[in-house]
């Protein structure tokens, strides 16, 4: 993929200075991986329960999402950083937005990302034989970029929403479990459906903490669109839709109602989505949610697989 045009610097430019391993890793953002790790985790449980689990196409495809989740990362840090969305930044830290770090190492952060997931990518696409999924692959790393890259990212459209549930839900979940039993079951489309849930929910309450910074920087994301009370309501029905998406497939694996157990992370995340909490209060939210959407993915690939 070319790089796009870069887009102009901030006319207040900072002094940048070495980042270290530590803020790299910060930046890197470990609370959302979740977001990365779960649907693989349903795809497998979803093999298994067509007793199609292979590891190594399992493992491959873990790489390919965590890279392309970090990736993401780090092109929005760079992204933010230079249109000056992140100038008042109320959330985790930023290297380009605090100057710890120069813009284009953090863009090239990114694209080696992109790359570690295409090359993994590729291995899984040769071991499956299915060589369509390389438009896939091609789709996931345009998505993942202009996210917030280029001329017209459609994050600042609102449009991050429909991106994390189509990469980070139904291909994420129903791709991993392609690759390992070379078809997709009612039960891969099910649990794609809750981790996508899930996967939104977490872009939600991190929208929602922004708004007022977001609004100002002229980012129209999906919770600037809605406001802030209309946005709290949908993080709830993402987070209860999620849950009614795994227990469709109880009346084929009733150990799937397992997934229920995680309701237990569900109720501080949303008392304090619900309760009104915002700015620094909803940092929390990111890592409960997270949490959140690893044990229900979990527990629901468990009940999947017995």
């Amino acid at each position: 993929m070319s790089d796009p045009a870069p887009l102009p610097l901030p006319s207040s430019p900072v002094t940048h200075r070495r980042a270290t391993p530590r803020q790299w890793i910060a930046a890197a953002r470990p609370r959302t991986l979740p977001a990365a790790i779960t649907p693989v985790l349903v795809g497998t449980g979803a093999a298994a329960a067509l007793d199609g689990v292979a590891w190594v196409p399992a493992v491959l495809a873990l790489i390919v999402s965590l890279a392309l989740q970090i990736g993401v990362n780090y092109s929005n840090d760079y992204s933010d950083g230079i249109r000056g969305t992140d100038d008042d930044r109320v959330g985790p830290f930023r290297l380009v937005g605090s100057g710890a770090a120069e813009p284009r190492h953090v863009r090239d952060a990114a694209f080696a990302c992109f790359a570690v997931a295409g090359l993994a990518g590729l291995v899984v696409v040769a071991l499956s034989g299915s060589w369509w999924l390389l438009l896939v692959g091609a789709a996931s790393v345009a998505a993942a970029w202009y996210y917030t890259g280029g001329k017209r990212p459609y994050g600042y459209a609102g449009l991050g929403e429909v991106f994390v549930f189509v990469f980070f839900g139904l291909v994420a979940v129903m791709g991993t479990t392609y690759v390992q039993a070379g078809r997709i079951g009612g039960s891969a489309v099910a649990g794609a459906f809750c981790v996508g849930f899930l996967a939104c929910a977490i872009l939600v309450a991190n929208n929602l903490r922004d708004v007022p910074t977001d609004a100002l920087a002229g980012k129209r994301t999906l919770a600037v669109r809605l406001g802030e009370q209309r946005t709290r309501t949908l993080y709830a029905v993402l987070v209860v839709g999620a849950f009614v998406a795994a227990l469709t497939t109880v009346p084929w694996h009733p150990f799937a109602a397992l997934v229920l157990l995680a309701g237990v992370l569900a109720q501080r995340p949303l008392r304090t989505v619900l309760g009104g909490a915002t700015g620094r209060d909803l940092i929390p939210v990111l890592k409960d949610t997270g949490q959140l959407e690893l044990l229900a993915g979990a527990l629901l690939a468990l009940g999947l697989a017995l």
